[in-house]
Order: structure tokens, then C-alpha cells, then sequence
């Protein structure tokens, strides 16, 4: 009986999620998002160079694109998915393209998020050189958790002018239908995205022989920066400083922490930090997904909603499309945008990389962007959380033992 118990106890969480992603699944089939508010691409000058942020994935793409006909030298390209139809073949092609007139391209993409991708799409010109990250690297090391880390980071760098990073990956869905955010960085700092995926490459190169796989040496050192700088956490190397970056920057807040997150399943430390910010009077505002594209993952993060609200922190959510934006704006001048979602895997499991921006017009274009998607969104208030259903409580209880492995 007791074994049937525990077992019962270890199975139930696992069978309720499967269950609810099925439904939530068959839900969704030929449903469309709804238009949703749009900002205009906002460029602001940071330092010697400046910073482009976009909140629409047709104006990203377009960018992306028009630099990557113009490259002349080198493109370094990394996403965690990119979809085989009419965006990524524009992609593809205009990737092969540029290195069929000499350009030197280097590109990586995580096999895992790509399974559902057409191998016919999968294979390049031998002229692009490809790094596929595998689903499975840790060979017969099993108890090793440095290797299960998935690389869920979103970058490009276009020649030493300028670097692309941020939450869109590649695909038709994301260009008009997904509420995102992503920056396009001039100036020194394009140095430092660079670097990253220098050392990604270099990390994870497997075939020291095959020419697409050879290590990927810079012509120069990046320069220290004084108002922008990047965290990559680096399972490999057990290196995990998004997290930190984010706790010391909400227990310095004094003001306001307005954060954006498509994924919101925070450990009890981060919670804490957040309820002390608020018992300062700082006001903390979270914009989350009405419903996101993954549905355990929104009951899961209901789970904190109580200790949140009852401290004063106000949720937001928004309504009728997608937003997987990994954004963050504090106390009118600390920025941070990139790939890291509030969650383990995020900030303790995945090959991630996030920009901070110390600078005051900065934070006022993020500032002003949180207003415009607050005109989508409706708050949930403490009263109607209060009054939720029984059976919605109960769902929350069975299905939080899977939080940490979220």
C-alpha cells in the first residue's frame, strides 16, 4: 500500500501535466493570436554606440536580413529553434548567399528544439559552417548535469557593427502572432556578443579535423564597458550569473521593478528578494502571458501568485496573443533584455545570454514599451485570486512538485 501510495504521489504530477497539454493542445488547433499593441523599433544611444530594441518580429527580421546582405566579412548566427518554413528558408538563403560571395558564416541551432524540422532543411552548403548542438552530450557521463544543458540562446553578430540578441527564434509564427523583444547593439560592446559565441563555438566543436568545426579565433579583444555588459550562463563551466545579476539589481531597487517574462516560475530566494523589495514600498509590476504555449508551465508559476499579491505586487496579464519577451526595466536606469526566462531552466540549467544596460534613456524606451503592453493586458487582483475555484487549487497543489524541474 505504500508503495502504490508513492508511486501514485510521483506519477499523478506527471500524468495531470500530459493531460493538460494534450487538451491544451487540441485547443489551440486552428486558433490564431489577436493583433496586439505595436512599438515602433526605438533606438537609443548607450555610450560610444547604441541600442535598437525591438518589439515586433517582422521589423526584427527585416533588420536582420538587410544586415546580412550587407555583411562583407563574418556572420555569427545561433538560435535555439529555427523552423523549416517561408522565415527560415529567407534565413537560410540569405545565409548561403552571403557565403557564397565570401562572407565567413557560422551558425548553430539546438537539435532538441529542432526535432519536428525537416532533415532536408537541416542540410547546408558546405561553404556555411554548421555546429549543431546535440540533444543528448553527455556521453556515458549520466550524473554529469553540466552536459544537459540546452543552448536556448538567440544571437547574431554581423561583421565587428553590430550584434542581434534577445528572445525571437527563427520561424513564421514569431515574425507577427508572438509579443517579443530583442535589441540590435552598436559601438565596442558588439565585441563582447562576439566573444560569446566564440566561446560557445569553441566549447563545443566536436570534429577538431572537419573544416566547419575548426575553432573560431577573434582578431581582437573585447573592450570593458562602463554601461553595458553581458551575463551568459555556462553549464559547462557551471557558470549560473543571470541569476545574480537579477537578485542584486531588485535588492537595489528603490523605486520600481517592472519585469516582462514569458515564464514565470521563480525559486523561493528570488520570490523573497521580490517581497522584501515590496515591503520597501518599491512598485513591482510582473507582465505575464494570459495563457502561454506551454500550460503546465502557467499553473506552475500560479503557485507563487498568492505570496506575491498579498505582499502588493502587481500582475498584469496579457491577453490574446503570446508575449515571450525576457525583459526587465529598474528604478528608471538598469536594463536588462535577453534569452533568460524566470525559471531553473533558464537560470540554472541552459546555455543563456542577457544584456544589462545601466543608462537612464535606455530604461525610459523599456519604460515606455511596458506602458504600451500594459494597454493589452488586465490585472489579476488579490480579491478574484482569492475566489479561484477549488478545482483550480487543486491543480496548482498536484502540479507543483514538477516547479523545480522547471
Amino acid at each position: 500500500m505504500v508503495r502504490r501510495l508513492l508511486l501514485a504521489l510521483f506519477v499523478t504530477p506527471f500524468a495531470l501535466a500530459i493531460g493538460l497539454t494534450l487538451v491544451d493542445r487540441y485547443r489551440r488547433e486552428g486558433k490564431n493570436s489577436s493583433p496586439f499593441p505595436r512599438s515602433v523599433p526605438t533606438e537609443v544611444e548607450v555610450e560610444d554606440g547604441s541600442v535598437t530594441v525591438y518589439t515586433y518580429g517582422q521589423d526584427l527580421y527585416d533588420a536582420m536580413l538587410a544586415a546580412i546582405d550587407g555583411a562583407q566579412h563574418q556572420i555569427l548566427f545561433e538560435t535555439y529553434i529555427w523552423k523549416g518554413d517561408e522565415v527560415g528558408e529567407s534565413f537560410k538563403r540569405a545565409l548561403a548567399a552571403a557565403a557564397d560571395r565570401g562572407v565567413k558564416v557560422y551558425c548553430v541551432y539546438d537539435a532538441f528544439a529542432n526535432l519536428v524540422v525537416s532533415p532536408r532543411f537541416k542540410r547546408f552548403p558546405s561553404n556555411v559552417n554548421v555546429l549543431r548542438f546535440p540533444i543528448y552530450n553527455a556521453g556515458f557521463r549520466f550524473w554529469d548535469f553540466r552536459h544537459y544543458g540546452r543552448d536556448h540562446r538567440k544571437i547574431m553578430v554581423v561583421d565587428d557593427t553590430v550584434a542581434f540578441l534577445g528572445g525571437y527564434n527563427i520561424g513564421a509564427p514569431y515574425a507577427t502572432e508572438w509579443r517579443d523583444t530583442h535589441v540590435a547593439i552598436t559601438g565596442p560592446a558588439v565585441w563582447d556578443v562576439m566573444r560569446a559565441f566564440a566561446d560557445f563555438w569553441n566549447l563545443h566543436r566536436r570534429h577538431r579535423l572537419r573544416p566547419s568545426e575548426q575553432p573560431l579565433l577573434l582578431e581582437a579583444k573585447a573592450p570593458w564597458q562602463a554601461h553595458i555588459r553581458l551575463s551568459r550562463n555556462v553549464p559547462r563551466l557551471m557558470m549560473f550569473p543571470i541569476r545574480s545579476m537579477y537578485l542584486d539589481a531588485i535588492n537595489r531597487a528603490g523605486e520600481r521593478i517592472w519585469m516582462t517574462h514569458a515564464y514565470f516560475i521563480p525559486d523561493q530566494d528570488f520570490v523573497d528578494a521580490l517581497l522584501l523589495a515590496a515591503d520597501r514600498g518599491v512598485d513591482i509590476r510582473i507582465l505575464l502571458p494570459h495563457r502561454s504555449n506551454h500550460i503546465v508551465a502557467d499553473w506552475i508559476s500560479r503557485g507563487y501568485y498568492g505570496q506575491l499579491l498579498a505582499a502588493g505586487v502587481r500582475i498584469f496579464r496579457y491577453q490574446g496573443a503570446m508575449v515571450h519577451a525576457k525583459t526587465s526595466t529598474i528604478d528608471g536606469n538598469w536594463t536588462t533584455v535577453g534569452t533568460a526566462n524566470i525559471d531553473r531552466l533558464s537560470l540554472t540549467g541552459n546555455y543563456e545570454i542577457n544584456v544589462e544596460i545601466i543608462d537612464e534613456s535606455m530604461a525610459r524606451a523599456m519604460e515606455e514599451i511596458f506602458r504600451v503592453d500594459l494597454t493589452n493586458c488586465v490585472e489579476l487582483t488579490r480579491e478574484e485570486w482569492d475566489r479561484r475555484e477549488w478545482h483550480r487549487k487543486f491543480t496548482e497543489a498536484v502540479l507543483a512538485p514538477l516547479g523545480p524541474l522547471l
